[in-house]
């Protein structure tokens, strides 16, 4: 009847679905010496479980420490941002009117495309201007 608890106790245990007392089963029962043949592959596991749970950190910790190094972390990423940000002001900037210049450029080249275009139309009329200009002086002379 033990082993049938096991063995449910373990699928409870692999789905995660297991307590904590449970579990505290299963490790009491697989740090014995009397483990079914079948079972006895998870007894190194469970072993370990229970020598790890009597494992302590013994380090000290220094807290200032960590609290410093966070300081001067931000110190450098605040110096890194601004950096970065008076690039982008600077060369954006440069970039904005250089655009500027390049469109004001254009509209200008369209300008003087369309008076030199209506200049042309002017001076063909002019050409005529000239011919009647002389065919009257003709007429005038010639009374």
């Amino acid at each position: 009847m033990e082993l049938d608890n096991i063995e449910k106790l373990l699928e409870k245990y692999f789905e995660a679905t297991a307590t904590v007392a449970e579990e505290k089963t299963l490790r009491a029962y697989f740090t014995n010496e009397n483990i079914a043949p079948h079972l006895e592959q998870y007894a190194p596991m469970f072993q370990y479980f229970s020598i790890a749970k009597e494992e302590e950190f013994t380090k000290q910790v220094s807290v200032t420490k960590v609290v410093r190094t966070r300081k001067v972390y931000y110190k450098w990423i605040s110096v890194a941002a601004v950096t970065l940000l008076m690039f982008g002001i600077y060369f954006g900037k440069n970039y904005q009117e250089q655009k500027q210049a390049e469109y004001a450029y254009n509209e200008t080249k369209k300008a003087l495309n369309l008076l030199a275009d209506n200049f042309g139309k002017g001076t063909e009329k002019m050409a005529y201007l000239n011919e009647f200009g002389t065919t009257t002086q003709k007429i005038y002379n010639n009374k």
